[in-house]
């Protein structure tokens, strides 16, 4: 039975992040997900104000209309255009002219639809003129009902571009780590096999009981370097395997003419760091280092 609730409520998770996830994707419907929300959220908090659910339903439905236009005129219009552009007079004075329009708009709503949805007939109305005019009324009665979802929704506006912006700047990093990475490997290969191939060359034509050892550990190269080291990381242990490998078969080739010392003192040999970092190190010592000295050589490795 445990085995069977755990297998369940692992596919209610899987299925309740998809669900999510699907709804992320498809921006017009978390959009209408969040209004909906916001819609139950303002009817509930103020049904008390209003003396039933139905009233503040109908009155907080109606808002939204100017709610959602203010909304999506700063972040679909104003900050494009004006704040990611610095342009911010012109972005503060269109901004004001909005806080009075959308305000306007709202009292508007609630004299001509939510009042004669409750008042009995007859009753007095307000001109369109008598509401434009009443500034004071119109920012102390409808600019926080109208703004205060308009600010919510800039401010998730703004941490999602936050956010993405962020994601973006370390996917580029990834992506130019890999890339650098990913030619230093192909530097890296082609001088690994071919003085490789070389020592295996001059053993054979000396006829060299080494030969056999040479191709072995040639071997145990080609295999790390095509297929272990193509993950992001790999053990220090086997980076350290490759550069005794690659020690041993230079020491071939160089025999006596070589005074090599290897030191190793590795606290973690799990320790993960990116493949072929090190070898690059050892391969350029011998590479410019010993190979054009006249006199022996030494090559200390710590």
């Amino acid at each position: 039975m445990c085995i069977i609730e755990e297998n369940y409520n692992a596919i209610m998770d899987n299925s309740l992040m998809q669900l999510i996830n699907n709804i992320l994707q498809k921006r017009w419907l978390s959009h209408v997900l969040f209004w909906i929300t916001l819609l139950v959220f303002y009817t509930l908090a103020m049904q008390g104000s209003y003396g039933s659910i139905y009233k503040s339903f109908s009155r907080n439905a109606i808002l939204l209309l100017p709610q959602i236009l203010a909304s999506y005129y700063i972040v679909y219009f104003l900050h494009p255009t004006f704040l990611y552009k610095k342009k911010y007079i012109l972005f503060g004075i269109l901004f004001l002219i909005g806080t009075y329009v959308f305000s306007v708009l709202a009292r508007v709503l609630v004299v001509y639809v939510i009042e004669g949805l409750y008042r009995e007939p007859p009753f007095m109305q307000e001109s369109f003129l008598e509401i434009a005019m009443n500034v004071k009324r119109l920012y102390r009665e409808f600019f926080y009902q109208v703004y205060l979802p308009v600010f919510l929704v800039v401010s998730i506006k703004l941490l999602k571009e936050r956010f993405e912006e962020k994601s973006r700047r370390q996917l580029l990093e990834k992506e130019k780590v890999m890339a650098e990475l990913n030619f230093m490997r192909a530097q890296i290969h082609p001088h690994f096999l071919f003085n490789t191939l070389n020592n295996l060359y001059v053993l054979t034509l000396q006829k060299s009981d080494k030969a056999s050892e040479t191709v072995l550990k040639l071997s145990e190269m080609l295999d790390y370097m095509l297929y272990k080291c193509n993950d992001k990381t790999v053990s220090i242990s086997e980076e350290i395997q490759l550069i005794q490998n690659y020690i041993d078969l230079e020491q071939l080739r160089y025999g006596n003419r070589l005074e090599l010392v290897f030191n190793k003192d590795i606290d973690n040999s799990q320790m993960q760091i990116a493949p072929l970092i090190l070898v690059s190190l050892i391969e350029n010592a011998f590479k410019h280092g010993a190979s054009g000295t006249v006199d022996i050589p030494k090559i200390e490795i710590e």
